[in-house]
């Protein structure tokens, strides 16, 4: 069987991280959103989602496809009821679609077809709102980490680290460095993947997951229901807090309750608050409502789209959304919301050049071997066109 993930309603409210990716191509646990699945499937799958996207992330038809909503969280009671359906059947929870069995030239029109409809055996965890990514982040770490390690032996841990709690709970992939560092299992688990590195004096609360070729500097303090994603390198203080890849937030500074997306860059002693003064809930910027949406959260700190970055001493006040491709400097606090393509600080915001946004985009994705190919520059370019409309210039 084909498995397509599809970008449902939540698509929208996961601005700005969808903005560059399908929503299945989120990060929270140790693993994506997709990752999770095709875990689980023992296959590839492919995305259904916004034409702009789909030059990067190519739909893949089969003479029958089961399309899965790409906000839901797998596990293996759901999967087996995926994995039964039969065209003209869809899977659904409180008279929302999780997943539709259909034949290829149905893909597309997929919404406007009757199905027979399977209730959902269990309750199904979905990542609904730019919250949830780091909300969830600590018990997707506990999943993922038994998925990924089920069968498999850790590579030793050196002598030279401290360990609190339960030792068998650190799994080191295959060429992880740990050393000198202090690591506490007792909330949790701790995964350092693939050519990892955490550096002599960190500390680390578990459950924590640093993905493949990441690194953890000297002295980080680290704190629990914490992902660091492929080819990150961090420092400071991090709690709560979900980076998606290749990222960097190499200094001295706090980051809680955050998400950054791929390709950010927040500059020495950048701090963000994640506690209003008043112990109130957070309000976050809402794309689809254009206003401030109460988060229910009492902890909520900057959600970062790809490829925004900060200078040194920047600060962010509690519930702060920025787009893809900013740039924010300069003293005091900006505003809550940051646009995409935005150049500037509290005395205000102009637009960033877009040639010069490919510039610094080239310049940062060759450091870690990649193109900013003519797919890059198509989706950035659309992004850009859809914040400075023509007819609002």
């Amino acid at each position: 069987m084909n498995y397509i993930l599809f970008d449902g309603p939540s698509r929208e409210q996961l601005l700005p991280f969808t903005f560059t990716r399908p929503v299945a191509d989120i990060r929270s646990g140790i693993l994506t959103l997709r990752e999770k699945w095709e875990f689980l499937l023992g296959q590839e799958t492919s995305s259904l989602s916004q034409d702009y996207l789909s030059e990067k992330f190519p739909l893949k038809l089969e003479s029958e496809n089961i399309l899965i909503d790409g906000s839901i969280v797998p596990n293996e009671a759901l999967l087996a009821q995926v994995q039964n359906l039969e065209p003209g059947t869809a899977l659904v929870q409180h008279e929302k679609k999780l997943a539709v069995c259909v034949k290829a030239d149905e893909v597309h029109e997929w919404e406007k077809l009757r199905f027979r409809e399977i209730p959902v055996k269990e309750s199904v965890t979905t990542i609904n709102q730019v919250w949830d990514i780091y909300a969830l982040n600590h018990q997707l770490i506990l999943q993922d980490f038994q998925w990924i390690t089920r069968g498999r032996k850790s590579q030793p841990l050196s002598d030279s680290n401290f360990v609190q709690g339960d030792p068998s709970l650190i799994f080191l992939d295959e060429g992880a460095k740990v050393e000198f560092a202090f690591l506490n299992t007792n909330d949790g688990p701790i995964y350092i993947g693939k050519d990892a590195e955490v550096m002599e004096g960190s500390k680390i609360r578990g459950p924590f997951a640093l993905c493949e070729h990441a690194t953890v500097k000297m002295d980080a303090k680290i704190y629990t229901g914490t992902t660091i994603g492929p080819h990150s390198k961090v420092g400071g203080e991090i709690s709560n807090s979900v980076i998606f890849g290749y990222s960097n937030k190499g200094h001295d500074g706090f980051l809680g309750n955050s998400v950054l997306g791929e390709w950010c860059n927040l500059g020495a002693d950048t701090n963000i608050s994640n506690l209003k003064n008043t112990y109130d809930m957070v309000k976050l910027w809402s794309y689809p409502e254009q206003r401030f949406v109460n988060t229910g959260q009492q902890f909520c700190g900057l959600m970062m789209g790809d490829h925004s970055k900060t200078g040194i001493n920047t600060m962010f006040n509690t519930g702060t959304v920025v787009g893809v491709s900013a740039n924010i400097f300069g003293e005091g606090y900006p505003r809550n919301f940051i646009p995409s393509f935005s150049w500037g600080g509290k005395q205000g915001m102009s637009p960033y050049n877009l040639k010069k946004a490919f510039q610094v985009a080239e310049a940062v994705m060759a450091r870690r071997d990649k193109a900013f190919d003519e797919v890059e520059k198509h989706i950035l370019n659309h992004i850009y066109e859809i914040t400075f409309p023509k007819d609002k210039k």
